[in-house]
């Protein structure tokens, strides 16, 4: 499914990134949803983290261009727009959440009335006084969360933020995300695991820096004729390497 590059958060046109003598991705075109939350999905390697480092405009590219709310990807005119959430977790382990979230917010400039308005985003506020050390594994992926949200941005890019956390954590976490969705904020979210598929708006399979399919899940379901998405990833993929 193609979306009109006028109206679209993120366009990509022609990605090439090549590290060493290895071309991660050769040559990709894709514009995304707004306002929707859009799943990243692939195996390890495949090029994930590197295509959400070049839309936050932090990856060297060779060739193509990456434009995000109708700007050149990394330009100083989105430093307030674009959020990127990586791996590792935003949280010091001698400061409160809250004590978290006003240095950051001082940092980013961002006001002081928006710690408690993320706070509430991310349904902290039982933990809003606990220290680092003492969060879950759930909140330190919430508060990294509520860190990303202090300026309120219209794009936000999460790298595998559900890893290592229980299905109840998972499952709220999304739920957040599509909140965020709904109040017209843009995601981008990456995953390896294939059945978090179905809490997408939107579906981009990756694999060795292509995309195998670019769909809601329904649509993919439907076309592929697999009962579920990681059958029709496994399906798309003897497809390409037949057609190879």
């Amino acid at each position: 499914m193609n979306y009109q590059t006028s109206s679209s958060p993120v366009s990509l046109r022609g990605l090439r990134v090549v590290r060493g003598a290895r071309e991660v991705i050769p040559g990709l075109d894709l514009d995304i949803r707004p306002h929707a939350v859009t799943g990243l999905l692939g195996p390890s390697g495949c090029g994930k983290s590197t295509l959400m480092r070049a839309i936050v405009g932090v990856q060297q590219i060779a060739g193509g261009e990456v434009r995000v709310l109708g700007h050149p990807a990394g330009s100083p005119l989105l430093r307030r727009r674009v959020a990127y959430v990586t791996q590792a977790p935003s949280v010091y382990a001698d400061l409160s959440v809250r004590e978290n979230l006003d240095y950051f917010r001082r940092v980013l400039g961002a006001p002081a009335t928006a710690v408690d308005r993320v706070i509430e985003l991310v349904s902290l506020q039982e933990a809003a006084n606990q220290v680092g050390e003492s969060l879950s594994g759930g909140q330190f992926a919430r508060v990294s969360l509520a860190v990303a949200l202090l300026n309120a941005p219209d794009l936000l890019v999460l790298d595998e933020p559900t890893v290592g956390l229980d299905p109840v954590l998972r499952r709220d976490l999304w739920r957040s995300f599509h909140r965020l969705a709904e109040a017209g904020t843009t995601l981008l979210v990456s995953s390896h695991v294939m059945d978090e598929a179905l809490r997408c708006d939107e579906l981009l399979l990756m694999r060795e820096g292509r995309l195998l399919a670019h769909e809601p899940p329904a649509e993919l379901l439907k076309r592929t004729g697999a009962e579920d998405v990681e059958a029709a990833f496994l399906g798309l993929v003897e497809e390409a390497e037949h057609a190879a």
